[in-house]
C-alpha cells in the first residue's frame, strides 16, 4: 500500500458525497488481497446479525478538518468502525461520519510500506485517529504486532500462548494459523469463512445422516431378532400343540402331565 498524500488543495471546495471515491492504488500482492478480503469475509460472517459497524479494505479515509477531499487522507488495508450504519460506501469520510474514525486498523506490511506503516501510519493512527487498536502483519514472514491505545499512546498488546493478540474492540483473538492472519474467539476456536462453515455443516449433515442410518441399522436388527424371536416362539408352540395333540391320541391328556 502507497504512502496516502498530503496535498495542497487547487480550490477551497467541499465536495459532495456522490464525488468522493477512494483514492488507493492496487495492492502489492495477491497475498495481500487474499489476506484483506479473508478478514472481510470472516468478520461479516461472525457478525451478520449486526447492523452497527462497517468494515473495509483498501478504502480511503478523510479526514481532513476544513473537509477538503484534496488534503488529509489515508488508506488502511483494514479497517473497522463500531457503532455506525452498515452500508456500502465509496470511502469513509469523517465529515459525513458524525466524525467517527475506525476502531482497530490492520496494515499489511510489504517492502515498500513497512517503514511507514511502523511510523508516520501508527503517529497518525495514534495522535489524530485516536484509533484504540492497531495491528500490522506481514503476509511474507508473518510478523505480527499489535497495539492498544493507553493514555493517547499505543502500548504493546501481550500475545497468549498461542501467540493471539486480544481485540477488545472486536472481542476476538488475532492470531497467525496456516500463513493467514485469522480471528479466534475467546473460547479458542477459529471463526470460519464462508466456506469453511458451508463445509462444517456438510460434515454435521454428512455425521448427522450416517447416525440416522445407523439408528435405522440397529432399529432393523432389533425388529430381526424381535421377529426371529416370535418365529421361535411360534414353532415352539407348534411342536407343543403336536405333542399334545399325540397324547390325546394316545389317551394321555398332556394337562395332567
Amino acid at each position: 500500500m502507497s504512502v496516502a498524500q498530503e496535498l495542497e488543495p487547487a480550490e477551497d471546495i467541499i465536495f459532495p458525497p456522490g464525488d468522493i471515491y477512494s483514492d488507493e492504488p492496487p495492492l502489492e500482492s495477491d497475498l495481500h488481497l487474499r489476506q484483506i478480503i479473508l478478514l472481510l469475509q470472516c468478520l461479516d460472517l461472525w457478525w451478520q446479525n449486526r447492523n452497527d459497524f462497517y468494515a473495509a479494505g483498501n478504502l480511503t479515509i478523510y479526514y481532513s478538518q476544513r473537509q477538503l477531499k484534496s488534503e488529509e487522507f489515508r488508506g488502511p488495508d483494514f479497517f473497522v468502525v463500531l457503532g455506525c450504519e452498515k452500508k456500502p460506501r465509496k470511502s469513509w469520510v469523517i465529515w459525513q461520519e458524525d466524525g467517527k474514525y475506525p476502531n482497530i486498523i490492520v496494515e499489511l506490511l510489504s517492502s515498500s510500506t513497512k517503514a511507514t506503516d511502523k511510523g508516520l501510519k501508527k503517529q497518525i493512527y495514534q495522535d489524530i485517529f485516536r484509533t484504540p487498536e492497531y495491528f500490522w502483519f506481514d503476509p511474507d514472514n508473518l510478523e505480527f504486532v499489535g497495539f492498544h491505545l493507553v493514555d493517547a499512546h499505543y502500548q504493546p498488546i501481550e500475545a497468549n500462548p498461542q501467540g493471539w493478540l486480544w481485540s477488545q474492540q472486536l472481542d476476538l483473538y488475532l492470531g497467525v494459523q496456516d500463513n493467514q492472519l485469522r480471528y479466534f474467539t475467546a473460547q479458542g476456536q477459529l471463526v470460519p469463512t464462508p466456506q469453511e462453515l458451508a463445509e462444517q455443516q456438510k460434515q454435521r449433515a454428512d455425521e448427522e445422516r450416517q447416525r440416522a442410518e445407523q439408528q435405522k441399522q440397529r432399529a432393523d436388527e432389533e425388529r430381526q431378532r424381535a421377529e426371529q424371536q416370535k418365529q421361535r416362539a411360534d414353532e415352539e408352540k407348534q411342536r407343543a400343540e403336536r405333542l399334545a395333540a399325540k397324547l390325546r391320541e394316545l389317551n394321555i391328556d398332556p394337562d395332567n402331565l
